[in-house]
């Protein structure tokens, strides 16, 4: 194949942009190249591990952005240039197939992605495991479980959309996570489109240190190709989808644009690598592969941002940004993961990232397939393999695995054995989303996810009696699926109530229960979920004392209560400040337990406390009649004798609301969002669209959609997420009081 770089480049031509799939590619050759000098040895060497190469030529990556930034598009097209599919159906696409990676009727229909898709491809003797997540805020639990498992993520921007609330969201999902990414600023074929305020909108929004690694020739309608800045060439996509990559020189009219984007290239990167800024300083000229080298080194350790460009919809930028997936990502083993250890009082354990060792696999994801329940595996280090038996560290149960597959999309490919760095499925095995599978020879749990509290409830029952035995089975299986879908019971109207991310997440779970289960269910009005809290501290003293022959009850408590800053991460604190034994301490956790009870219905309108700390400082018992019952019931009353006192108010969740509305409709939008009591924190300008940041009552935004469309003929959008729960205003305040007084008393 040769030894030099520059025969490496001649190879890039030949084997990316026009050999079979025979061969070992450029960039099999350019990964030893570009990796450190122990995995080129290894690879060279026979005595290196039998895993070494297929472990470095693996990635695992995610796609994520903004609703309507085109990752599903995006997906699409890699599976098409890696042979994976063969033919491009697009997102809406008008013949009636859709998305290969939106394999669900409702993601097709409205043109959204719900659930997290997996896929595998192979792209020059590389394996690239692909998943596809959701853009909307109300499916966020998607992105967070496929973060959680990757290695690398691309996050997609719009030229023209620029850094949107989600794609702010996302990020902060992959920083939690430590994932180290590249930016994709997408549709640049696209009016408007405008990559350079992009990427100054990633460094002061996303506080990315980026800088692009290829610049655009033509923009809008005159967008050609690209000119990549590490290896100074030009590529032209043609054939009609984009398939025939055409390598060229730097077009003459971009000479001083590409000498001075690749001077800014190298200048961002040296301050967050030495070697390449020793080079850089003592004015040495810096070769692609130095250049190629020090951008892996800094997008790994997860201080620098390679930004690619193109446009998957016209098919240009896709080959060479899978290319930067296998130069600038980490393959598996580069990657450093933790377990905790439960023999030993969960300490950290680094995981070895390889076949070697022990197994430990995570689930992380589950889906009803049409084989029984299919749940998503990551390992992350071990082997395993079909009929071996491992064991759910969560529950203690031992089980054997009877099928094991790889997916793409709703496809599935039966494999007898998968190692450490695979994302594979494995049917048959009961467990819930997060748990930690091992051989039993460890107890190691992995770190579970973020997962975010539902602000929105719904009441929903089966039309037909008949149908509850479905109706029941429909609930468990999306609750196992979904950590942010919850079920539960209200005490008062015996009603089952479902709990979600927002209106479009809970109406996707109604339609699911009606299509998946044919039951039909009659759904109530929205419910916000409020909350309440105290202003001010109220002392109490209260005396339970009931005679009824036999052992009466006895438990007297005297203490405060005070509120906590409505920011602090404790919602509930209780401190036991008696000196001595007035009150026997076997009785104190009876008295903690009986005030959380109290807690979780407050006076006002039977909403849960909280932010409210609780101190007992003095009691009384009795000899005989002292219990915990008689305790308990003690705190309970005490409670409620003093709520009044401190000043309770009610706290709403309130949502960050983004509206993207063509300029003329700002005044009426505008308008109606401080009739619904919003608080309007941005207002910036976009072309010819202006974008406006609200914090606007959860309580306030039911119907929005259709109000939006109405006032802006169908072209504004908006995205809605929950940012915090906020007290209400005191009218608001009354006529929650008055509506809950006047249900209790119609009861």
């Amino acid at each position: 194949m040769g030894g030099g770089r520059r025969d490496s480049a001649i190879l890039l031509v030949v084997r990316v942009w026009g050999a079979g799939a025979g061969g070992r590619g450029w960039c099999s050759r350019r990964w030893l190249s570009s990796s450190s000098s122990a995995a080129a040895t290894a690879a060279k060497d026979s005595s290196s591990p039998w895993w070494k190469e297929s472990m470095d030529r693996m990635r695992n990556i995610g796609i994520s952005a903004h609703i309507d930034s085109g990752k599903t598009t995006l997906t699409e097209r890699v599976l098409f240039y890696t042979g994976r599919i063969h033919e491009i159906h697009e997102v809406r696409g008008k013949d009636g197939v859709g998305a290969k990676m939106d394999s669900m009727d409702l993601e097709r229909e409205k043109g959204i992605t719900i659930q997290s898709a997996a896929t595998y491809c192979t792209w020059n003797g590389y394996q690239i495991n692909i998943i596809d997540t959701p853009g909307h805020v109300d499916f966020t639990i998607e992105v967070e479980r496929a973060l959680r498992v990757l290695d690398g993520a691309i996050l997609v921007l719009c030229s023209v959309g620029g850094v949107q609330s989600q794609s702010i969201t996302v990020d902060r999902q992959m920083r939690r996570y430590e994932v180290p990414r590249l930016a994709f600023i997408n549709k640049l074929d696209r009016m408007g489109a405008d990559p350079w305020k992009v990427l100054s909108q990633a460094r002061s929004k996303l506080r990315h240190h980026a800088a692009a690694v290829q610049i655009p020739i033509g923009l809008e309608e005159e967008f050609q190709g690209l000119v990549d800045l590490v290896h100074m060439k030009a590529y032209f996509f043609h054939g009609s989808n984009g398939e025939n990559v055409v390598t060229a020189d730097v077009p003459t009219d971009l000479e001083s644009m590409v000498t001075e984007k690749r001077h800014e290239l190298i200048e961002v990167v040296s301050e967050v690598d030495d070697k390449l800024a020793e080079a850089f300083l003592s004015d040495e000229p810096i070769s692609p592969s130095d250049l190629e080298m020090a951008i892996r080194r800094a997008t790994i350790a997860r201080k620098f941002v390679p930004v690619f460009m193109g446009s998957a919809f016209k098919n240009k930028g896709v080959q060479p940004l899978l290319n930067g997936v296998l130069s600038y990502l980490p393959c598996p083993t580069e990657v450093e993961n933790y377990a905790l250890d439960q023999t030993k009082n969960e300490e950290k354990v680094t995981l070895s990232g390889t076949p070697v060792g022990p197994l430990v696999a995570l689930a992380f994801k589950l889906e009803e397939g049409r084989f029984g329940q299919l749940t998503y595996l990551r390992i992350y280090q071990g082997v395993i393999r079909k009929g071996d038996f491992m064991v759910n560290v969560n529950t203690g149960k031992k089980i054997k695995v009877p099928r094991l597959v790889r997916m793409h999309s709703d496809e599935m490919e039966d494999i007898q054995e998968a190692h450490a760095g695979q994302i594979v499925a494995v049917f048959g095995v009961d467990c819930a989303s997060g748990d930690t599978f091992t051989d039993g020879s460890i107890k190691y749990t992995m770190t579970s996810m973020n997962v975010p509290e539902p602000v929105m409830s719904l009441a929903i029952s089966p039309v037909s009696k008949d149908s509850g035995g479905q109706f029941s089975k429909a609930l468990n299986r999306f609750q196992k699926e979904d950590p942010t879908f919850r079920v539960g019971i209200d005490s008062e109207s015996g009603q089952t109530i479902i709990s979600g991310m927002g209106e479009l997440h809970l109406d996707i779970y109604v339609e699911r229960i009606r299509r998946e289960y044919k039951v039909d269910a009659a759904v109530g009005k929205p419910r916000v979920n409020f909350r309440e809290t105290i202003t001010q501290r109220a002392e109490f003293d209260y005396l339970h004392k009931k005679q009824s022959g036999g052992q009466g009850q006895y438990g007297r408590v005297c203490g405060y209560i005070e509120p906590l800053p409505i920011d602090s991460s404790t919602k509930f604190e209780f401190e036991n400040m008696i000196i001595g034994q007035v009150i026997p301490s076997n009785f104190i956790p009876a008295i903690e337990k009986g005030f959380k009870e109290a807690s979780n219905s407050g006076s006002l309108i039977g909403h849960p406390v909280e932010y409210i700390r609780i101190v007992l400082t003095d009691g009384a018992s009795h000899a005989v009649d002292s219990s915990e019952l008689a305790f308990k019931l003690a705190a309970i009353y005490a409670f409620r004798q003093c709520y009044g006192a401190a000043k309770p108010v009610i706290l709403e969740p309130t949502m960050l609301v983004e509206l993207k509305v063509p300029t003329e409709f700002q005044g009426p939008v505008t308008g109606d969002i401080n009739k619904r009591k919003g608080v309007i924190v941005g207002n910036d300008q976009d072309g010819d669209d202006s974008v406006v940041t609200a914090h606007v009552p959860l309580n306030n935004m039911f119907g929005y959609s259709t109000a939006l469309r109405s006032m802006t003929q169908g072209k504004g959008e908006f995205t809605m997420e929950y940012k915090e729960h906020l007290p209400v205003s005191q009218d608001v305040q009354m006529q929650l009081v008055n509506s809950y007084k006047a249900s209790k008393g119609a009861e």
